[in-house]
């Protein structure tokens, strides 16, 4: 008796959900389903049902691949609609659940911020409002440490809070004001060189948001704020919630990559990571914030002109 004719009889016969059965013997629900479809159901237990459920696990699986296995039930749905499909956010969750798809595994990470006492202090332009109504109005950024088995790789971010975009990421494998600086350039050319991004009036500079440590404090950086018109805010020290929005970006980055991926070296993990940040995530990942969109799909949509009221 074969596996798939073994899991078919003890759902006929005995009423054991073939979900249950297949998990026990470590089968896929899809292959299952493609096995009646082969065998042309000769019990007659291949209902219309188990066609569409068969057809939208396929579906789910190959979406779940596209994303690199990145997206959860909420974005997986979102994609599937956009392929034409009308389903919930609770039915792509039972099917990862039958097909045994996990989105990402928890990690924590440990801080690198480290604070300098005697250096100026920046008020909290944010307030915690996280939300931006124009590009270039809020930026935030940090750092953080991506382990190698050669040595740390450190990584500097500064994204947009119109659209969670991520517009400069720097890497080195020293956490100073230097990576700092290069992270902030990087953004400064993505939006089109300090021209596209310096306001005459001070109140309408872009706030550019970090915590207090030691390499944002630093005179180097601050000099480059300044002559970029840049105006710095900055948290207060030991508070994440104070800059949640460059926290959840490196959380997403440690569960979608580094609990993912063992690296060799510093070199293999930037082509990794960058490869995540400018490709993933700016283009692919779906984002609440972004009206479910990815950032530079949201940021082409809201550029494109509004259809004039009747």
């Amino acid at each position: 008796m074969s596996v798939a004719r073994f899991v078919a009889d003890q759902r006929t016969k005995y009423r054991v959900p073939h979900t249950f059965t297949c998990a026990l013997l470590g089968i896929s629900v899809s292959w299952f389903y493609k096995w009646l479809a082969r065998a042309g159901d000769p019990d007659g237990v291949h209902t219309d049902s188990d066609r569409r459920r068969a057809a939208l696990d396929e579906a789910v699986h190959t979406a779940f691949n596209t994303a690199k296995g990145l997206h959860g039930s909420p974005r997986l749905a979102a994609d599937l609609r956009d392929l034409g499909w009308t389903v919930s956010e609770k039915t792509v969750a039972d099917s990862m659940r039958r097909q045994h798809l996990v989105a990402r595994k928890k990690r924590r990470r440990g801080g690198c911020t480290r604070t300098d006492k005697t250096a100026p202090k920046f008020p909290d332009l944010l307030k915690r409002n996280f939300t931006a109504a124009r590009p270039n109005q809020k930026w935030v950024g940090d750092m953080t440490e991506i382990p190698t088995a050669s040595g740390k790789l450190y990584l500097a971010t500064v994204i947009d809070l119109y659209s969670r975009r991520l517009l400069g990421a720097a890497t080195s494998t020293r956490a100073d004001a230097g990576l700092a600086c290069a992270a902030v350039q990087m953004a400064v050319a993505t939006r089109g060189g300090p021209q596209a991004i310096w306001r005459d009036e001070e109140a309408q500079r872009v706030i550019f948001h970090t915590d207090r440590g030691a390499t944002y404090t630093a005179k180097a950086f601050r000099r480059l704020c300044a002559t970029l018109g840049i105006r710095q805010s900055m948290g207060r020290v030991g508070s994440c919630f104070d800059n949640a929005a460059a926290e959840a970006f490196f959380s997403s980055l440690e569960w979608e990559v580094l609990s993912r991926n063992t690296f060799s070296d510093t070199i293999q993990a930037r082509a990794v990571v960058i490869d995540w940040c400018y490709t993933f995530y700016n283009h692919q990942r779906r984002h609440s914030a972004a009206d479910g969109l990815s950032p530079v799909n949201y940021e082409i949509r809201e550029q494109q002109p509004k259809p004039q009221a009747a």
